[in-house]
């Protein structure tokens, strides 16, 4: 295997390949070193995992090459519904999106992780180096480049190593940078489920006094629902029974689905705010839960990294094509100085939601219902909320995440 890259990429999930593609079209020599087995996550088995890709998301996903072939297999989102809840009750104020409002078509696009996966472990050995089962355990910066130390006892030589490995991310506390964050003393509970009523491909947001109650549409009328409790509940949910689960589950959403039941494993994970104080060091830089792990509240996690794919895709390639070093502090600045805020800025602000909307406080309850019913009888805010929502008002918007060739 030659060991001279261009980028070395940390991480085999979802970013990190994204971005790989994206950087091997361009004509650079990339390898992704992915701790997981090659098929690990491509299994044909429905689990109910999926992620709500904002248009500008799929716009990317277009562009290295993957939705022709994903499309079919994803659920247009057509309608946004967001309420607030209390026990059995959901308050018929809230902020209603319907996509016939917007030229684009859809707000966005569900689409199971399994399908993702296997799409990216497909294209990667006809595009670039994947080394699967490998983690990176060493990183020596220098003038000339970075030296990566792999777990199999190779070393690969690039001009830039990318973090793409994760909250804990060895690539950064290896570069020497620091995180902040605080743990929000909830879990996601995650779960797919079959439903009686159609859902027509809208979307719900439920806000309830525990957490917030995410309901998505999947094909064959199934959605996926992520439940964000109190740690202390959550434990004691979770380790109910399938038909007790689905007992507790089933007031809070009734009006929604009618009838439900499991359509795969349940799952849960604590759930914190971890942000990087840094996205660049010496010949680094960060992408994905690497540089900012959020609250899953409105599903921006993996369309936050994909915004980073598509700004260092973009910074890389116009200093390749510039003469530049790639791995130099100047283009490495670049992408942190397009990124950083963003990025900060979303992750606090579903912070504030989270923290504004988890409580059953009686003034706030109310504040919070007119607030809403307020920018919903205002169309041209509505519609811009809509937009925001789709991925489609960052200024400047990445060329891949905006339609248009790298």
């Amino acid at each position: 295997m030659d060991n001279e890259f261009d980028v070395v990429i940390a991480g085999g999930g979802l970013n990190g390949p994204a971005l790989g593609l994206a950087l091997a079209d361009a004509g650079m020599r990339v390898a992704v070193v992915d701790a997981a087995p090659a098929r690990a996550r491509a299994s044909d088995n429905f689990d109910g995992r999926a992620y709500a890709l904002a248009l500008s998301s799929v716009h990317l996903l277009r562009g290295i090459g993957l939705w022709q072939g994903l499309a079919p297999t994803a659920q247009p989102i057509t309608r946004v519904i967001a309420r607030q809840g209390r026990g059995e009750d959901i308050s018929p104020l809230g902020l209603f999106f319907d996509s016939a409002e917007i030229e684009e078509g859809v707000l966005g696009q569900m689409l199971e992780d399994r399908f993702l996966y296997r799409a990216l472990i497909a294209a990667m050995p006809e595009r670039l180096t994947h080394i699967p089962e490998t983690l990176v355990t060493g990183q020596a910066a220098d003038a000339g480049g970075i030296t990566v130390a792999l777990s199999d006892g190779r070393s690969l030589r690039a001009r830039l190593l990318v973090g793409a490995d994760g909250r804990r991310s060895g690539v950064a506390e290896r570069a020497g940078i620091t995180r902040t964050g605080w743990d929000y003393g909830q879990t996601a509970l995650v779960a797919a489920l079959s439903q009686e009523i159609p859902h027509e491909g809208a979307a719900h947001q439920i806000f309830l006094p525990t957490g917030p109650l995410a309901v998505l549409p999947l094909r064959e009328n199934r959605s996926s629902i992520v439940w964000s409790l109190t740690r202390s509940r959550a434990t004691a949910i979770a380790a109910l029974s399938d038909e007790a689960f689905l007992e507790v589950l089933s007031p809070h959403i009734h009006g929604i689905t009618g009838r439900i039941e499991l359509a795969g494993p349940r799952f849960s994970y604590p759930l914190n705010l971890t942000l990087a104080r840094d996205y660049v060091a010496e010949r680094v830089a960060l992408i994905g839960d690497a540089a900012h792990g959020v609250h899953p509240i409105a599903g921006q996690g993996l369309n936050l990294g994909l915004r980073d794919v598509g700004a260092l895709a973009e910074c890389l390639v116009d200093a390749a094509r510039n003469g530049e070093d790639i791995g130099f502090a100047t283009t490495l600045d670049r992408y942190q100085g397009w990124r950083r805020f963003d990025s900060t800025a979303l992750a606090l602000g579903m912070d504030s939601v989270n923290t504004l909307f988890s409580n059953d406080n009686p003034l706030l309850r109310a504040a919070r219902g007119l607030g809403m019913g307020a920018v919903n009888a205002v169309p041209a805010l509505r519609r811009r909320f809509m937009r925001q929502a789709a991925g489609l008002t960052q200024q400047p918007m990445p060329r891949l995440l905006a339609g248009q060739p790298l």
